[in-house]
């Protein structure tokens, strides 16, 4: 999690000069009329007639707005990289480890001092980014629904969060790396992928309610249909709760996560608002594939091997880098603290260029769930519809190279294709409207 912090000085001023905002009514709570496709219509022709359905000028808004996420994928590495390579020039990281260490003698302690200082200057270097990219563009687009002060608040909680994670995540990575010189880089690759399992089953059951409320969802006519494809693949729920996303903004979304008793079901309160029953079917049995399909699993595996190169490529270069600058950065070597920005620089170059490889990776486990949820749910003309919705904020059509470089979810043309050829197949299909 990227954490944002900002001096209490310029929060005000930020605040104070704000605009407000006038909130667009949302692009997707307005379906769009299904077309009128007739029986043996081939999947291309279909495909394009629900394409079609998008006026003109709502495509090119939405394709405005992802083609600019292209953009700040470089931006963000360009900008954390300069920040990591003005904390090692300036020597500000070594002072911040000089600091840690008269403060007290104790090994851990000492990271935990750097960690903090090390987060809270870089969300504040970091920030006007941020605000420009999670709160101005957000709104310019009719995405966001909060006003600063809460959007900033929730910065506020996330810094909290990413102060106890990253800290502690540091004591780790470090204790590895001061008691295996030689082979650091096996052992943190190992412990990089136990802390990133963690966090994957975690987040969903004890951090997100940090930010939004879960209520149970009481009404039948929609969670007993989700209850009944959750029985059906054994998935041991026996509630359905609401999320209140729409605090923040007028995206669609749900979740199936959790393990050890801890499962859970969840759909947020713009699916409810914004779309039909088979829709909210469709989406659910989505999710539900990314659980059963062991999804959680498959991408510890995928980012294992992401971090075991990552890790590789800092064992080959950091040494040479530390033994090149090391005296005037005053960086010692890799169980160093003030080495973390050379650490931080050199992973973040490396996950920079493994951009299309980790889309693609997320990507296909996405394409497996559309499966399972068009088989589950047997919704296609759902699917065709709740891809149209999301497109409000992905584009739609995007040339292949455009899918392969940068969508880590299938585009909106592939998934109505897919829900198309399934309904070509003239297997049975539930309920309709």
């Amino acid at each position: 999690m990227k954490s944002q912090v900002l001096i209490y000085l310029l929060a005000l001023c930020c605040l104070m000069a704000a605009p407000t905002f006038a909130q667009e009514p949302s692009p997707s709570s307005t379906p769009y009329p299904a077309p009128s496709i007739a029986p043996g219509t081939d999947p291309a022709t279909a495909t394009r007639a629900w394409l079609d359905t998008v006026p003109a000028d709502k495509r090119a808004k939405s394709d405005a707005y992802f083609e600019g996420g292209y953009w700040l994928i470089l931006w963000n590495f360009l900008i954390g990289s300069a920040i990591s390579i003005f904390l090692l020039a300036s020597r500000i990281s070594a002072r911040m480890r000089d600091f840690a260490e008269r403060t007290t003698r104790f090994k851990a302690l000492q990271v935990v001092l750097y960690a903090i200082l090390f987060v809270l200057l870089t969300s504040v270097l970091e920030f006007p980014l941020a605000l420009y990219e999670q709160f101005f563009r957000e709104h310019a687009y009719g995405l966001a629904t909060q006003n600063f002060s809460q959007w900033f608040r929730e910065q506020m909680i996330g810094l909290a969060v990413g102060l106890f994670v990253t800290s502690l995540a540091l004591v780790v990575l470090y204790a590895v790396f001061r008691r295996a010189p030689r082979t650091w880089w096996i052992w943190g690759t190992i412990v990089s992928v136990i802390l990133f399992m963690i966090g994957l089953l975690l987040s969903p059951v004890y951090i997100e309610p940090l930010f939004n409320t879960n209520k149970p969802l009481n009404d039948p006519a929609i969670s007993e249909p989700i209850l009944a494809m959750a029985r059906a693949n054994e998935i041991p729920v026996t509630q359905v709760f609401e999320v209140d996303a729409s605090r923040q903004s007028n995206r669609v979304s749900a979740n199936v996560a959790g393990f050890l008793g801890t499962t859970r079901i969840a759909l947020n309160d713009n699916l409810l608002k914004q779309c039909t029953l088979p829709e909210i079917r469709e989406v659910m049995a989505h999710e539900m594939g990314h659980y059963i399909l062991n999804h959680s699993i498959k991408l510890v595996i995928y980012f294992g091997i992401f971090f075991l190169l990552g890790f590789a490529v800092l064992r080959v270069t950091f040494d040479g880098a530390v033994r090149r600058w090391g005296a005037n950065w005053g960086v010692r070597g890799i169980a160093d603290p003030a080495g973390l920005p050379l650490l931080f620089l050199i992973i973040g170059a490396v996950f920079f260029l493994l951009t299309p490889v980790k889309n693609t990776a997320i990507r296909v486990t996405e394409r497996e769930a559309d499966a399972f949820s068009i088989n589950t749910a047997r919704e296609p003309d759902g699917m065709a519809k709740v891809a149209l919705k999301l497109g409000t904020y992905r584009k739609l059509d995007p040339s292949p190279l455009e899918e392969f470089v940068f969508f880590d979810h299938p585009s909106g043309r592939a998934r109505i294709r897919m829900a198309m050829d399934w309904k070509a197949a003239h297997l049975p299909a539930g309920q309709g409207e």
